[in-house]
């Protein structure tokens, strides 16, 4: 079972994909991690990524959650996947995922952004990002939980759906 963990910057995907991975003893895959340079640097800048920075990036995390189904491995992956074409690059064809959607909305989010340390997303992306969210539709089957839950109580609800899938 591969767990996509969604939703924009400052959600808590991180912190969930992370506690999820090590309850389960799955791989924690952190999706920031597969971004080239230019877009790391990009975003430093607070410049939005268009679909064109995200294709090596969604082919490079692609690659990684086919080498870990091919290895027979569990993970919780933190990943943006902000548009319905980059999740359907990374899930349609793979059996055996799902999709945890944290939402949020500014109010709750941006003040995550502001006292957040190191990460090189500032928090002038947000707005782009909640513009250029797409929520996961019902033919997504994505588990919609709320963002401003605490951690453990979201994996709770994400382990529970898991149970009954």
């Amino acid at each position: 079972m591969i767990v996509i963990v969604m939703g924009v910057s400052g959600a808590g995907k991180s912190t969930v994909a992370g506690l999820l991975a090590r309850r389960r003893g799955w791989r924690f895959v952190e999706a920031d991690d597969f971004h080239p340079p230019a877009n790391v640097e990009k975003m430093s800048r607070g410049i939005p990524l268009d679909d064109a920075d995200r294709l090596p990036w969604l082919a490079a995390l692609a690659a990684a959650i086919d080498g870990l189904r091919a290895d027979g491995l569990g993970a919780a992956v933190a990943c943006s996947a902000l548009k319905r074409a980059y999740r359907r690059e990374l899930m349609d064809s793979r059996p055996g995922m799902r999709l945890v959607y944290l939402h949020g909305d500014a109010a709750l989010i941006r003040p995550r952004l502001e006292s957040r340390q190191g990460h090189f997303a500032p928090p002038a992306l947000l707005q782009s990002q909640l513009a250029t969210l797409q929520e996961p539709g019902l033919d997504e089957n994505p588990l919609v939980l709320a963002a401003a839950a605490d951690p453990e109580s979201i994996v709770d609800a994400i382990e529970a759906a898991l149970t009954l899938d």
